[in-house]
C-alpha cells in the first residue's frame, strides 16, 4: 500500500471508530433516565449522612448554572459511548495494524480484543470498588465542622476520571506483552528491569489517581503489579519458544544484524527465447493499386 493508501485506510478506521461511539453515546443519553445516574451517585449515596449536604435520607447532587443538566447528561452519554463501544473501536485499532503483520500474527486480533475489553473492565471494576472509600478519606479531611456539598458535573467527573484511568492504566501490561510478541521487548529486558517497572507502577499509581489517597494507589498499583508479572511470565514463555524454533531452523547463535549467508555460485544462463519473424505482408499487384 502507498502512504495515501494507508492514510485513507485510516481515515476509514477512525470514522467506523466514531461511529461506534456515537451509537455507543446514544444509548448512554438513553440510558440516562432509566438508572444510569443513580447507578453513578451509588458511591456517594452510601457516605454516612453528616458527609452529605443535606444531611439527611436525601442523596442530592447540585448544579449551578442553566445549562449545567444539558452538559452533564451529553458529556455522561459521551463517556458511557466509549466504554460501550470499546471492543469495536479498539478492534479497529487492531485491524490497521494487522495487515502489517504475518498471516499467524492476524490471528492475535480476537485476542487482543477479547484481552483489552477484560482488562479495561477488570480496571473499572477495581475503581468502583475504591470509590467510595477514597470519597470518604478525601470528604473527611476538612474536619467535623464542614459538610461537602457536590455539584454534580463536579462529582460525575471525578467519578468517571477515576473508572477511565483505572481502566486505561490496566492496559499497560497487555501493550508489554504485544511488543513482546513483535520482538521489540525481550524477556532478558524485562526480567533486568523488574525492579524499577514495580517501584514506577507505585509511583504511576500516586500521580494519577484522583483522589490522591493511599488507598486509591494501593488498588490501582498492586493489581497491576500483578498483571505486570503476569506480562514478564507470558514473555518468557514466548522467547523460550521463539528461542526453540529459531535452533530447530539452524539460527539460533546467528545475531540479528548478522546477514544471512548468499550463495555466490554463479547459475547457468539460459538461451532467450527465440522470438519467430513475423511473416511478410504482401505488395498489392498492379491491378490492385488505386
Amino acid at each position: 500500500m502507498t502512504l495515501i493508501e494507508h492514510l485513507r485506510e485510516l481515515r476509514g478506521r477512525i470514522i467506523k471508530a466514531l461511529l461506534g461511539i456515537a451509537i455507543g453515546a446514544v444509548l448512554g443519553f438513553i440510558w440516562y433516565d432509566y438508572g444510569l445516574l443513580e447507578f453513578l451517585k451509588q458511591p456517594y449515596c452510601s457516605l454516612p449522612n453528616e458527609l452529605r449536604y443535606p444531611s439527611d435520607d436525601r442523596c442530592t447532587l447540585l448544579f449551578l448554572d442553566p445549562a449545567g443538566g444539558l452538559l452533564l447528561r451529553l458529556k455522561i452519554a459521551a463517556l458511557t459511548g466509549v466504554v460501550i463501544s470499546s471492543p469495536w473501536w479498539l478492534y479497529q485499532l487492531w485491524a490497521f495494524i494487522t495487515p502489517g503483520l504475518h498471516r499467524n500474527e492476524r490471528r492475535w486480533a480476537v485476542s487482543f480484543v477479547a484481552l483489552s475489553t477484560t482488562l479495561f473492565a477488570l480496571g473499572t471494576i477495581c475503581a468502583w470498588l475504591t470509590l467510595n472509600a477514597g470519597l470518604r478519606v478525601l470528604l473527611t479531611l476538612a474536619g467535623d465542622e464542614v459538610t461537602a456539598a457536590l455539584t454534580a458535573p463536579d462529582y460525575l467527573s471525578f467519578v468517571i476520571s477515576l473508572i477511565v484511568v483505572f481502566g486505561v492504566s490496566f492496559e499497560l501490561p497487555l501493550i508489554i506483552v504485544m511488543l513482546n510478541l513483535v520482538g521489540v521487548l525481550s524477556y532478558e529486558t524485562l526480567g533486568k528491569s523488574r525492579r524499577w517497572l514495580y517501584f514506577l507502577t507505585f509511583v504511576f499509581a500516586a500521580l494519577i489517581t484522583p483522589t490522591q489517597d493511599p488507598f486509591s494507589m494501593l488498588a490501582m498499583a498492586l493489581p497491576m503489579v500483578v498483571l505486570f508479572e503476569g506480562a514478564i511470565q507470558a514473555a518468557r514463555i514466548h522467547d523460550k519458544r521463539a528461542a526453540r524454533r529459531a535452533a530447530a531452523e539452524g539460527y539460533g547463535d546467528v545475531p540479528d544484524d548478522e546477514p544471512s549467508h548468499l550463495d555466490v555460485t554463479p547459475s547457468s544462463i539460459e538461451q532467450p527465447y527465440a522470438v519467430p519473424a513475423p511473416d511478410p505482408v504482401p505488395l498489392p499487384t498492379s491491378d490492385q493499386r488505386p
